[in-house]
């Protein structure tokens, strides 16, 4: 009976290391990264800013603000009633992000359109390392979502971290799509903006300087 007794109390105390070292081991997992960036597009797409005319904005983490505050986006100095549609790391292209189909059209197609006067889509670093061809497939893609909605295309800016090439091979292919479709289309491929330490997101000011950019376009387009 005694032997009995140890036995069980052995087992319990394999046991409970065993549920011990588990959960030690979940609480020190590094979080879902896709899960964190669903969370920050979510609380990025309940602010809404302005008034007047709607304005929707689909974009990657810039259109987030990663590294800033929600309030310090840039899409907040645009003009309208402003809301987002933004998921860091996503595209046109759908391999753009390694968090499944987030791309631009497949998140156009689930969006409630109605009522928007202005649809501007940002984008295109995430690109800069896909085929040039699923870029234009995405954005084909994209455009059909949209159906007859107004449209701004915005486009990538010269990021220290990315190359150059790259980004410009990106700008170079979306002025040529939206020029065959006579979609207004702003190259950013010449704006001076300041980078967080990362050199890939910008900073407070730089998101400033890139908003007030887009936001004069956008004036002229809702006239």
């Amino acid at each position: 009976m005694t032997r009995h007794r140890i036995l069980l109390g052995l087992l319990a105390l394999v046991l409970a290391t065993v549920a011990s070292t588990t959960l030690l081991a979940r609480a020190g997992a590094r979080p879902d990264p896709c899960a964190t960036k669903r969370e920050r597009a979510e609380e990025r797409g309940v602010l809404v800013t302005g008034a007047g005319a709607r304005v929707l904005v689909i974009g990657d983490s810039y259109s987030v603000g990663a590294g800033v505050r929600p309030d310090q986006s840039w899409p907040v100095r645009l003009p309208g009633r402003v809301r987002v549609d933004g998921f860091s790391g996503s595209g046109f292209s759908v391999g753009a992000s390694p968090c499944g189909d987030v791309s631009y059209a497949t998140r156009a197609a689930r969006e409630r359109l109605a009522g928007v006067d202005l649809v501007v889509v940002e984008g295109g670093l995430n690109d800069a390392d896909q085929p040039l061809a699923d870029l234009e497939t995405g954005y084909h893609r994209l455009l059909r979502a949209l159906g007859d909605h107004s449209v701004l295309v915005v486009g990538p800016p010269p990021a220290p971290l990315l190359p150059y090439d790259a980004v410009a091979a990106v700008d170079a292919r979306l002025a040529e799509l939206a020029a065959a479709r006579a979609t207004p289309y702003l190259s950013m491929l010449d704006v001076e903006l300041t980078y967080q330490p990362d050199r890939l997101h910008p900073d407070a000011a730089g998101h400033r300087v890139f908003g007030d950019r887009v936001a004069q376009r956008v004036r002229e387009l809702l006239r």
